[in-house]
Order: structure tokens, then sequence, then C-alpha cells
């Protein structure tokens, strides 16, 4: 066993920019095919094992906490999507999910069967169980997964590594046997043609970004799959799928900033893709198909001259033509419009006001003929800080609204709004085992006021009576800030291990994110970056000086792009924090966008800036990168974990960053999973061990593992 910290060895690289010299004593520590940086890694593990040994109890503990409150055998809300309903089944014992499917009982089925946990469904047939497909592997993720419009077949691509690379196979759901076609190297995405004779995939350049879609004809040899469509510049994604209506095929490119789409009319022979609005560098939009008076209709949400973006109607064949425009939603800055959905006798509207989650329907009866200012209805809602969205609405024809509504004390629930009626109806809330009531927690917003005096709002929750005890209570504060990515209130059975013994979790929801709207977003990214750090800072000074919390009792927790966040609070405000969780951390950005080879590095350049031709990003951004900035200080206790195959955040970031703070004698732990992505492991009962292990260690950061 190990009994001092590893020290990774200094081989010194030198690194030069902008007239910059920067020598980097751990860059080695890239290279994981070499057998000593494998060694290095293993090492770190050892240690933080050792380091971390008196919680095996504890974490046992917790693991058996979330499994004795989870309905360990249970199944899905089931969807309709053509002739069947479609459903997944989780079985005790087992890892993953089974797909299931049961026909429906004619076309004018629309309420979902009431299924039973642990009981058979008359006709019930399984799609694909991911239990067999992950036999003999240590890792499995299932990415592609679309049924044929006919329903005889299926196209699904797994990874059984980790790194997102998929195998994309189609399946023959009348026999249950695979067809010869198969095809290495896709990524997620993969759709079936109206015909279903065929299937468009996305594929991956060398930096892994999706830049080109392939059809495979069924009954060929993947050699031969033609080339549909592929994007030169290295800042755009590329995506394929079918509109709900099934009239459009589209292909969808996507920077950070800018958008293209392309669609293809299926009802044409002949018919090409064609783009819909040539891309403009700022310029984002999404297409949707709509028929609204007998007349087809293209449904644009779309930020042209309109940060929180504006929802317009326009002809096919004239999408350019601003005279002939409707506007449906205007744009509103107290308004984030997100997604607009269309069916054949209604719409839905998702959007963000007030930092929450909203659903609004609009029924399109016989009488609508213009969507001009259209009178969209917005759900209701009776708690404080939710999470609402719709999803699971596959169908044209469906004369009903599937969506999910959730927050930090009512289970994830699962409702139908029936558009005739104005009506909910609850389908199925997640159950909690052990007796939950959701009285004996409570939720509130509390805003900080950043330096500049930009408020900013955090989410609270915690046994009820916790708040009002007068003192301080342990605390852990997460934090992401950006992408525009919004980190809302949603319920977590794992979190009530944490809440009943006495911690209060919050979210700060800081700039970079997307939580009060565009702006929010654009005043956290690129060379407002520090904005995302000195708020999070802001949030827990606030908690603290409010007497929620107290340094010796608050731990921050982010992952990824938050775990850059993690790492900049801990250089910026140390003593503010006992303890930083770090997962899968973003912490060597500079390093990273400097390179453009690197999977990702170009796309990125639109979030943070571009380093490599821009000096003044360079400079910006050595400022707060957490590995540039690490110093002689006292820092909080730190656990990074990673995972050796994660393509996202590579392992080398954490495992650099903690060989850098070993430095300074700073109490680092680095874990990292030997065979997983950047998602970590998979497998629901790892994922659980996995949360009661970072569980543990803060509870021992807090004082609380005894």
């Amino acid at each position: 066993m190990a009994s001092v910290p590893p020290r990774a060895p200094r081989v010194p690289t030198e690194r030069v920019h902008h007239g910059d010299v920067v020598i980097d004593a751990f860059e080695w520590l890239r290279d994981k095919d070499d057998p000593e940086v494998i060694a290095y890694l293993e090492a770190e593990n050892a240690y933080t094992e050792e380091q971390t040994a008196h919680l095996d109890a504890l974490r046992g503990k917790l693991f058996d906490e979330i499994k004795s409150r989870t309905l360990e055998t249970d199944l899905s809300v089931p969807v309709r999507d053509g002739d069947h309903w479609y459903y997944t089944r989780t079985i005790e014992g087992s890892q993953y999910g089974v797909h299931c499917r049961a026909a429906v009982a004619g076309p004018g089925d629309w309420t979902p069967p009431k299924l039973v946990a642990g009981e058979p469904v008359p006709g019930e047939q399984i799609v694909l169980d991911d239990n067999v497909e992950a036999e003999g592997h240590d890792f499995f993720s299932l990415g592609s997964f679309d049924v044929s419009p006919d329903g005889n077949l299926l196209a699904y691509a797994v990874d059984v590594v980790g790194d997102e690379r998929y195998t994309l196979r189609i399946r023959d759901l009348r026999t249950g046997e695979n067809l010869p076609d198969e095809v290495g190297n896709t990524f997620p995405g993969a759709v079936f043609s109206g015909d279903g004779e065929s299937v468009f995939y996305p594929t991956v350049d060398d930096a892994w970004r999706p830049d080109t879609i392939w059809r495979h004809r069924l009954g060929t040899d993947a050699a031969d799959d033609e080339k549909v469509f592929t994007e030169p510049d290295d800042r755009y994604w590329v995506g394929i799928g079918l509109t709900r209506s099934k009239r459009y095929l589209e292909i969808a490119l996507g920077s950070k900033i800018t958008s293209e789409v392309h669609l293809l009319d299926t009802t044409e022979a002949d018919a090409s893709f064609e783009v819909v609005w040539p891309r403009r560098e700022g310029v984002e939009y999404s297409v949707e198909h709509a028929v609204v008076g007998g007349e087809d209709r293209l449904l644009i949400l779309h930020n042209d001259g309109a940060l929180n973006f504006e929802l317009i109607s326009v002809a096919p064949d004239a999408p350019l033509d601003r005279s002939r425009w409707e506007v449906v939603r205007a744009h509103d800055p107290a308004v984030r419009l997100e997604d607009v959905d269309a069916f054949a006798n209604h719409l839905t509207l998702d959007s963000r006001r007030d930092g929450l989650t909203r659903v609004s329907v609009l029924q399109l009866g016989a009488d609508v003929t213009s969507l001009e200012n259209a009178p969209f209805a917005e759900l209701e809602f009776g708690e404080p800080l939710f999470s609402v969205g719709t999803s699971g609405n596959p169908e044209w024809q469906q004369p009903t609204i599937r969506y999910g509504f959730g927050s930090f004390v009512t289970p994830s629930s699962v409702f139908d709004y029936d558009i005739a009626s104005g009506t909910s109806t609850l389908l199925k809330q997640a159950p909690v085992l052990g007796g939950y009531d959701p009285a004996r927690y409570e939720q509130r917003r509390d805003w900080a006021t950043a330096a500049d005096g930009t408020r900013v709002p955090i989410s609270l929750v915690a046994a009820r009576g916790v708040f009002d005890s007068g003192a301080p209570a342990p605390l852990v504060l997460y934090g992401y800030g950006s992408y525009e990515a919004s980190i809302d209130p949603s319920f977590s059975i794992s979190r009530l291990s944490l809440l009943d013994r006495g911690v209060v979790f919050a979210i700060a929801h800081v700039r970079g994110g997307g939580e009060m709207g565009r702006q929010w977003y654009e005043e956290g990214k690129t060379l407002t970056k520090k904005n995302t750090f000195t708020d999070f800072v802001a949030c827990a000074s606030h908690l603290v000086a409010s007497g929620v919390t107290s340094p010796e009792r608050l731990v921050a927790q982010g992952g990824s792009a938050g775990g850059l966040l993690m790492g900049a609070v801990a250089n910026l405000a140390p003593e503010l924090f006992a303890g930083v969780l770090a997962q899968v951390p973003f912490v060597d950005a500079l390093t990273s966008i400097l390179d453009p080879e690197l999977p990702l590095t170009v796309i990125e350049w639109d979030e943070w800036g571009d380093p490599l031709h821009d000096p003044e990003v360079y400079f910006y951004m050595k400022e707060y990168s957490p590995y540039e900035n690490v110093t002689e200080q006292r820092y909080p206790r730190i656990l990074a974990v990673t995972s050796l195959n994660d393509t996202r955040v590579l392992y080398v970031e954490p495992a650099k960053w903690t060989a850098r703070l070993r430095e300074v004698d700073a109490p680092v732990l680095l874990k990292t999973e030997m065979s997983a992505g950047h998602g970590g492991v998979s497998g629901r009962y790892e994922r659980w061990r996995e949360v009661s292990y970072e569980s543990a260690w803060i509870l021992d950061v807090l004082g609380l593992a005894d």
C-alpha cells in the first residue's frame, strides 16, 4: 500500500505562444500508451484507496440506502410510436435496461397501458436487452436506437469501451436475429429513411467531430455506403433526423453560435437537400414542419436580432422572404424560447422565465389559418422551484402531450396533457421506497450579489427545519456555468442520504449557463468567462454571510466544464471551502484549447475563444486556467475523479493538475476509472457505487462520516 502521495517525475516540455514561454513539467502524462503513465495513475488510485479506506463501511451503507429506496424491478411509461407502445424494464440484479414493446389496441388507442413491475404484458416483445449486449464487457453504452417506420427493424449502436466509438447493427424484430449489416466507428444518431430501406448515420473526423452523414442501404456492404453530406468547417457538428410529420429528412449543422438546416422533401421522388437559411455567423435557428389550415409551414426558432429567440412561421418554398413571415412569438427579453414542437392538431413551446422552465400549448383548430401572435397557453405548476419539459412525443397525430415534471422534493413525474380538455393526468411518479414524505424537505431560492452588482440565483433544498436552526449547516454547492446549459432543480434518490444527515444541497446558477436567458450565457463565455468563477465565489460568500453555512462546512462540486469551475474557485478562494469535488474536470483548459488536433478543440473556440491565434484570449485564459494558476497557498481537500477512455475531457487534465497540486502539498486525491468514458462507469449498480464513493468523501470532509 502507498504510504506517501505519489510524485510524478518532472519532464519539462516547452510551449511557446504569442511570445510567452511555458515550461510544462507534466505534459508527458498525456501518452496513455506509456507504461509509466499507467503506473502513475495506478499509484494514484492506490494512494486514494488507502486514504479513503476508512470510508468503506460508509460507502457500503450509502449504497444500501440508494438500493433500498429504489424500485429495482420497474418499467418506464409506455410511449406510442407507430403501431406499438415502447417501454423499458429494469430488473433487480441487472445493470442495464430491457427495451420492450407491445402492440396498440387500434388506431385510436392513445391511453398507455398500465404496467405492473414484475408482471408480464400480453403480447410483449423484447426489442433489445442491454444486459445481453453488455455480456463480457466492463463497459456498455447504447448510442443509436431507431425502429423502422413499419416496425420490423431496429437500428442500434453500442460502445463497449467508453471511447464513444459505436458499432451500428440492424436487427430483424420479426425473427430476433441481426442482419449481416454492420457499420463500425459510427456516432449516435442513426435513423431509418421514410421507406425503411436505408439507414442514415453520422461519423466523426479525427478530432471526434460528427462531420459526415452516410446512407447505408440494407443488404449492402458498409464499404459501399453513400456519403450524403460532409461539413469541412471544423467548428460544426452534423446530425440527421426525420421531422415528426415524416415529411422532411433534416440535416442540422451547428457550431456553438451558428446554425444551418438542410431539408429533403420525402414526398418528391427526385428531391435533394435544400438549405433553409444559409449560415450567418452568430445566427442560430431550428426548423419544425407544421400544417396550419391545410397549408405546409416551417416553424423557425431563431435569434437573428432576437437575443432570447423569436418564433416565426414561413412558407417552405420561400423561407427567406421576410414579407411573408408570420411572427408567432415575438422576442421577449424576459423569456428565453428554447424549443417548439409541431403536431397535426397542436403546437408546444418550451421556454424559460424567471430562471425556471415552462411549457405552453396552442391548439390548431380548423379555423386556425394563421399563427401570427398565436395565443399559447402556459401550463401552471404549484411549486416555487421545479423543472418541466416535453418529451416522449413521437407521433404526429397524437391528441395528448407527454411532459415530465419534477423538483428538489417531487420525484420525477410523467404526465399526459389532453389538448381538448386542457387537463393533465399523472401517468407515473418515480417510486421512492421506504416511506418517502416530501413534506420532510423544503426548497427555496436565494440571491447572491456578484462583484459587478449582478444578482445570481441559488436554489437550495434541505430537510425541514435545517434552514431555521440558526446554526451553519453542512452544505454542498454545485455549479456548472458553461455552454448555456441550465442546472435545474430536480429530484435525486441518492441525494436523500445527504439531506437526511442534515446536509443542504444548493445549485449556484452562475453566468455561462442558461438559467436566466441568453444574456446570462453571453456574460459567462470567452472574454467574460471569469464571471462564472466570481459568481460561484459570490454564491459561496452569500451562503456563509447569511449564516446558512460556514467555510469549514462547505463543499464545492462540479463536473466537466463545472470541473474547470471547481479548479478555478479552488485557486481564487480556497478559504471558502472545506472540500472540492471535481468530476472529469476540464482543468488544463488552455493547453487543450491551444491544440486543434485534440478532440473537439476547434468547435470549442466559439465557447472559450481562440487562444492559438488571438493573444488577448490566450493571456485571458492563462489567468484563470486551473493548472496554470496553482500557487503556494492553503488548498481545501480535493477529490478529482476521471476516466481513462474519456474523449471529451482527457484523463491527462486532472492527472497533470493533481501532479502540480502535489508540488504545493495540497491535500488532493485522484481516482481514475480505468475502463470508462466521460459519463463515468456504466451500469446502474456501478453508478450507485460511484455516487456512494463520492458522497462518503463529501460526508467525511463535512465531519459527518461517523
